[in-house]
């Protein structure tokens, strides 16, 4: 490898910090809304959450220097807009936004895209003095876009009798306010455009709410009348309303009766002139003045990078991020040790002798049924085989013979007398029957059989 080309090796620290002088020199502030997830409110007060949309996602930290500021608590799945610088945390690589100003979607929301909408209009053209049209000096038809039963076309039409009454008016009903208010509109605009029977269109309507008027602030809208080849006067609500139809119309009145008033000629035609080219000069102000802001906050951002409190804020979420992964790191140890602890516990339980009693008495009380069971056969067939010898027994009983009508004789001494020679006269003996006993005394003895 040659010296020339080792110019060109980056470590990943030094590539990190070109990247974010490149984001944060280059972009500057920026609004942006979506909806919040994943938040983090740390303990050193500083707020982590991450923006999103149905598509894409972005990482933002918002500091308590600029929470403080914040009128309401977010929370996850809640739409809002912020102000933000767009940075680089350098530790990780990652791009994310550092928040200084947050707001409640609503109209705040609605005044953003508004502001995003005038300035993508604005960059294709649609705003340049040099495309819009003049207004006719002689004007005989004048078509009005507007609701039939508004206020409006009222105050219009009394105007235009007061200053011209021979000026022929023509209504295109259309709906100002709702839903399908832009289709409408744009459709009047596409039908006067064909029937070519007017000199110049007024685009009108009372005044109301930036939700009211936000069918005026329709992109398609603004290149229709953009691409109309009649002149348009745009009077929205009052003199300070103003839609993107007022931009990108011919010419812009602050309401509908000055709209009349600048559409036919008369004594006041200098003055309205004056009140063009005053919208014209502030519309070139506001131009220059969006110009000059979006280089402040280039340079802001490219200041506040250099800041060694913007520093200590990374530090600070570094530190906030290694607190959340030491919380981590331990919430994971104490639920492996508990696991740990819980297997421990089952296998003493499986060991202990609770377990090994239990066995042990279920096996005494099987053997002491099968000891009673073998005792109570053994005393079955004992008492069978008593019952047998019993039978056996009264067989050769003498009792059994005395029964039959046979006698047993006893001498004095209670011997079976069983010779006749075993006695002597005189001598008392007692002979058992079967029912009762005799006692006798022997006067004789015969031996003879």
């Amino acid at each position: 490898m040659t010296s020339s080309s080792n110019k060109n090796v980056y470590n990943v620290s030094k590539l990190n910090n070109e990247i974010k002088r490149l984001l944060e020199g280059n972009f500057g502030r920026v609004w942006l809304s979506g909806e919040i997830s994943n938040f983090v409110a740390a303990s050193s007060g500083h707020w982590y959450f991450t923006l999103k949309d149905a598509r894409s996602q972005i990482k933002c930290a918002m500091f308590k220097g600029r929470n403080r500021a914040v009128r309401f608590l977010p929370k996850n799945g809640q739409q809002i807009m912020v102000k933000a610088n767009l940075s680089v945390y350098e530790p990780r690589g990652d791009y994310q936004l550092l928040v200084d100003v947050m707001d409640m979607a609503g109209d705040g929301l609605l005044q953003q895209q508004f502001e995003q909408l005038k300035c993508d209009l604005a960059a294709q053209g649609l705003f340049s003095s040099a495309a819009k049209q003049p207004l006719p000096d002689s004007v005989k038809r004048i078509g009005v876009i507007t609701s039939p039963t508004g206020a409006a076309i009222h105050d219009i039409l009394a105007v235009l009798k007061r200053r011209n009454p021979l000026v022929d008016v023509i209504i295109y009903p259309a709906q100002v306010q709702g839903q399908f208010a832009a289709n409408q509109l744009i459709n009047a605009i596409n039908i006067a455009n064909q029937r070519n029977e007017v000199d110049l269109l007024i685009l009108t309507r009372g005044g109301g709410s930036l939700e009211d008027l936000w069918c005026f602030n329709d992109e398609t809208l603004a290149h229709h009348i953009f691409h109309s080849r009649l002149p348009i006067i745009s009077a929205v609500g009052h003199e300070i309303d103003v839609t993107i139809s007022d931009f990108v119309a011919d010419y812009r009145a602050p309401t509908p009766s000055a709209a009349a008033e600048i559409a036919v000629n008369s004594n006041e035609e200098l003055s309205n002139r004056l009140v063009f080219l005053k919208q014209q000069l502030k519309h070139s102000v506001n131009h220059d003045l969006h110009q000059k802001n979006a280089l402040l906050a280039q340079l802001s951002g490219r200041l506040m990078a250099q800041d060694p409190k913007y520093k200590l804020q990374q530090q600070t979420q570094y530190l906030d991020e290694l607190s959340a992964r030491f919380s981590q790191a331990m919430s994971y140890r104490l639920a492996n040790n508990q696991r740990r602890l819980s297997a421990l516990a089952q296998r003493l339980i499986s060991h202990s002798p609770i377990a090994s009693l239990k066995t042990q008495n279920e096996k005494f009380t099987q053997l002491n049924t099968r000891l009673n069971n073998a005792i109570n056969q053994l005393l079955e067939k004992k008492h069978v085989a008593q019952l047998s010898l019993m039978r056996e027994l009264n067989t050769v009983s003498p009792l059994a013979t005395l029964e039959r009508g046979y006698s047993i004789t006893f001498d004095h001494k209670n011997k079976v007398i069983k010779d006749v020679n075993a006695v002597s006269e005189g001598q008392q003996i007692t002979s058992h029957f079967h029912h009762g006993k005799v006692t006798s005394i022997i006067t004789a003895i015969d031996s003879a059989s």
